[in-house]
């Protein structure tokens, strides 16, 4: 079946484009890129951005042949506007005294006859035991040594030789065949490329915390949960659990993980992804792919790059200067790529005027070149704008056609006839297909027991292609341990919490509800609201097979303990709440605040929230029930920060628990915490501010999808709590917070460089580092081992000084000699310590040269700052109990 979609697919666009009209002669000089930005400048961003023209022509089939009667411009465009001046030669014209034909669209890429030559491998230093092992990612390092890099190169350079190989025989067509989806619906999974001779095809799917659009598997706690876990070892299995539920439904590539930075606190898919910190967002990748791939699965990083809210997500430009890209943006890509990422998904929004899935500068300069990418690219569903796109670093198309149910492509007959007609070099193509292929073999999925597909995302009842397979094994507790340990403490007045058998408890508001309707799958992914809130919604949802609510968690808990139980789930009866809350021993109201992507509008928001204040009546509803009860506890099931003001400081709100996206086990998880029978020891991922305005950039507003809108990163390096650091603005919570039922104490730093030293070139690359010289370029430049290796231990002692057992999670935030132009503080590090009462242990994080490193503009490498580093190993990104210098 998926076989006849292709031929019809590719039928149908060759008609189609023997019958296009003249192409547009639009260039890329009728877009004005905006005026070069300083890296280093703390101010915030308007709301609003002007917008700039975009001329909305149909998506036009490109021809077979270029016709001299065609249009053509006498404005010679350069490949794309962001190209930098080190941009990779082998994709430049081959000529440029030609006519010249422009596809539609703002980035006017040149239609002319071009050369290419495939990005070599990364250079590969030996492979050191301790330092950075030989790898793959059925044998990545283990999670309990975080300072190891591993060497993923002659696991690549095998996959690719198979893949080489294996295309030898294929035609033209068969090739481009693999870089071309079916088109939507067209096959079982929500991307599908067909199968060609031997070889099976491939199964794409959402999502980032679990298969979407099957049943019988796990819905995951968001990735925002995990990372408030601040734990590399449940990162990492949480990858594994979901890599092997994607693999026993036949998924070839699950598309997640997410990891864009939450740069607008507003912004609709914040939840999917890691945090507002390149660094936790980093690790967070790191270890969900090295999981992910361990169990056999090919994970996708998305979305590449610089997309960072759902308003005009298809026609805004994200115009952003290149060392902010790099340090901040460009960073946890960098970290998938070493976990040896299988694919990336280039993100619907434009980067400094042209589409992210045809940026030459940002798809071949940076990710296949200075990151030393060897798997694919593919597109966001119908995040293509050209055929031209193969040129600037593309390589898949997904889902195949140009707009749902078009039966039209870019690629398909379209990339042939561009390749027979001399514009695109059949050594491309190959490269295309080879990068496909060797993903495929990196993972092992060529082996003939690899599952096959076993669902169908858009035929769930039919029975002839749902088998419906149970996936879900025993992670279940694997989802109650990150919802308990994601759980962050915000306040605690005289030990409030833990609850000690309280004789009379009451629930107050819907959001400590199950669902009152149907179910936890109610709303088409999960684009509503009804009950418990526990993950947003969009394309990174999956369907629930079960959900334990807070309202079923402790009316159990309180049978347990003969406590009087009662509950109250009217949100807008602030009377009847109030009410509710009198003469009970503890009054436990729940808010909630939710958002998703922007395909879905939930009570008027379209993916990105409107504002930071809890949804249905919340604020009010606490205020009343506090007005009434002198031990009220709030709970918040938040995909990001809310304004807390309102009720923060009243007097009887006695404890707050941020319970932010929880997944199915959220009321366990909620009881485990609240009752004591788990410590809390989760640490906030983001700012909470204490109004919206402080927060250095707010959601652009406005464009009405017929322009573009242009949105320019003013504040540089300074995303959230770097930019209440630098601007001396107080809180109300800061990044990295989080209280627990005991107390810590530090002591003993210690600053010792590793002594390891490396020979031959390792050796003088890391003297001129020292020297605070530029350092290499070239394939692999930025994620190069020598770059990478533990270079400083930090260590020191971390103490239990009450009488509760508990989890600490010290920080280490690194501060650049005066003049680097960096935040004041920057996290560099973090671990997680389990400790008895009065139990003390020695703790050591591991700096890298990459990690003391900035990124110089003009030298397009990474740099040592001349001048006194010193760093700080706290408990926050305020509150540091030990401070030191480091000795360069």
């Amino acid at each position: 079946m998926r076989s006849s979609a292709v031929l019809i697919l590719l039928v149908a666009a060759r008609a189609s484009a023997s019958a296009a009209p003249s192409l547009s002669t639009l260039s890329l000089s009728s877009f004005p890129l905006p005026s070069p930005l300083s890296p280093t400048h703390p101010g915030a961003s308007s709301s609003s951005s002007p917008s700039t023209p975009l001329s909305r022509l149909p998506p036009t089939l490109l021809p077979q042949s270029l016709s001299p009667s065609m249009p053509s411009t006498s404005n010679l465009a350069s490949l794309s506007s962001s190209r930098s001046n080190n941009s990779p030669p082998s994709v430049l014209p081959t000529t440029t005294s030609i006519r010249v034909l422009t596809e539609p669209g703002p980035s006017g890429i040149p239609i002319i006859p071009y050369t290419f030559a495939a990005f070599p491998s990364p250079s590969s230093e030996p492979p050191i035991q301790g330092v950075y092992p030989a790898s793959s990612p059925k044998l990545p390092p283990p999670v309990e040594i975080p300072a190891l890099a591993p060497d993923f190169a002659l696991a690549w350079t095998r996959a690719h030789q198979k893949a080489k190989a294996k295309i030898e025989s294929w035609s033209l067509e068969e090739k481009v065949n693999i870089t071309t989806g079916v088109g939507w619906e067209n096959g079982r999974c929500v991307g599908n490329i067909a199968p060609i001779g031997d070889f099976p095809g491939l199964c794409l799917e959402d999502a980032p915390l679990g298969v979407r659009f099957a049943d019988f598997a796990t819905v995951f706690p968001a990735a925002i949960n995990a990372a408030s876990t601040w734990k590399r070892s449940l990162l990492r299995a949480r990858g594994v659990a979901m890599g092997k539920e994607h693999v026993g439904k036949g998924v070839n590539i699950a598309l997640g993980p997410m990891m864009n930075i939450g740069r607008v606190a507003q912004g609709g898919r914040n939840w999917e992804g890691f945090g507002a910190d390149p660094f936790l967002a980093g690790v967070g990748a790191y270890e969900t792919i090295l999981g992910m791939q361990s169990a056999g699965v090919q994970a996708c990083a998305k979305h590449y790059i610089d997309s960072e809210q759902e308003n005009q997500r298809k026609v805004e430009s994200s115009n952003i200067d290149d060392r902010t890209r790099h340090e901040i943006y460009v960073a946890p890509f960098l970290r998938s790529v070493m976990a040896g990422l299988a694919s990336v998904m280039c993100s619907f929004n434009l980067v400094n005027g042209t589409y992210a899935c045809e940026n030459n500068n940002t798809l071949n300069g940076i990710l296949k070149n200075e990151l030393g990418f060897q798997g694919f690219v593919m597109s966001d569903w119908h995040a293509q704008h050209s055929t031209m796109s193969a040129m600037t670093g593309l390589d898949m198309t997904m889902p195949g056609d140009i707009f749902f149910f078009s039966n039209t492509t870019y690629f398909g007959t379209n990339l042939t006839a561009y390749v027979q007609n001399g514009t695109i070099p059949e050594a491309r193509v190959d490269d295309m297909a080879t990068r496909i292929l060797a993903s495929w073999y990196l993972l092992g999925q060529d082996s003939p027991n690899y599952p096959k597909t076993n669902f169908n995302a858009f035929l769930p009842l039919d029975e002839a292609t749902n088998e419906h397979v149970d996936v879900q094994d025993n992670h279940g507790e694997l989802v109650r341990e990150i919802d308990r340990s994601s759980v962050v403490l915000l306040k605690n007045v005289n030990d409030a919490l833990p609850l000690k058998k309280p004789r009379k408890l009451v629930l107050i508001g819907s959001d400590a509800a199950p669902a009152h309707i149907a179910g936890p799958n109610e709303f088409s992914d999960q684009g509503g609201v009804d009950g418990v809130l526990t993950i947003g919604w969009g394309s990174g949802t999956a369907w629930f097979t079960y959900k334990i609510s807070p309202y079923e968690a402790f009316q159990a808990r309180a049978r347990i303990d003969h406590t009087s139980f009662s509950w109250f789930f009217d949100d807008f009866n602030l009377v009847g709440a109030a009410t509710a809350a009198v003469e009970q021993d503890v009054a436990i109201v729940f808010l909630q605040s939710d958002s998703g992507e922007g395909y879905i509008t939930v009570d008027g928001n379209v993916g990105d929230r409107n504002n930071l204040t809890a949804w249905l009546n919340g604020d009010a509803l606490v205020q009343a029930v506090a007005s009434q009860n002198n031990n009220t506890v709030v709970v918040v099931n938040s995909v990001g920060p809310l304004i807390l003001e309102p009720w923060i400081d009243h007097p009887n709100v006695t404890a707050v628990v941020w319970a932010g996206l929880e997944g199915a086990e959220t009321g366990n998880a909620l009881v485990d915490v609240i009752y004591g029978a788990v410590n809390p020891s989760g640490r906030l991922p983001y700012t909470i501010a204490k109004s919206p305005q402080d927060y250095p950039a707010q959601l652009a507003l406005g464009g009405n999808g017929e322009e573009i809108l242009n949105i320019t990163y003013l504040e540089g390096l300074f995303v959230d709590y770097r930019h209440f650091d630098a601007a001396n603005i107080t809180p109300r919570f800061e990044f990295g917070f989080g209280m627990s039922y005991t107390e810590f104490e530090y002591s003993d730093l210690n600053l010792v460089p590793v002594e390891y030293i490396g020979e031959g070139q390792d050796g003088q690359l890391e003297a001129n580092w020292l020297a605070g010289k530029p350092g290499p370029q070239g394939v692999g430049s930025s994620t190069a081992l020598w770059l990478h290796r533990p270079a400083f231990t930090v260590s020191f002692t971390i103490q239990n000084t009450a009488h509760v057992a508990g989890t600490e999670i010290p920080q280490v935030y690194l501060h650049f000699p005066v003049g680097a132009g960096e935040p004041p503080s920057v996290l560099r590090g973090f671990t997680d310590v389990e400790l008895q009462p009065g139990e003390e242990k020695s703790v050591s994080v591991t700096l890298s040269r990459y990690d003391l490193s900035v990124w110089d503009v003009r030298s397009q490498s990474w740099m040592r700052a001349l001048g006194t580093y010193s760093l700080s190993v706290g408990a926050s990104s305020r509150d540091f109990r030990l401070k030191g210098t480091l000795s360069l």
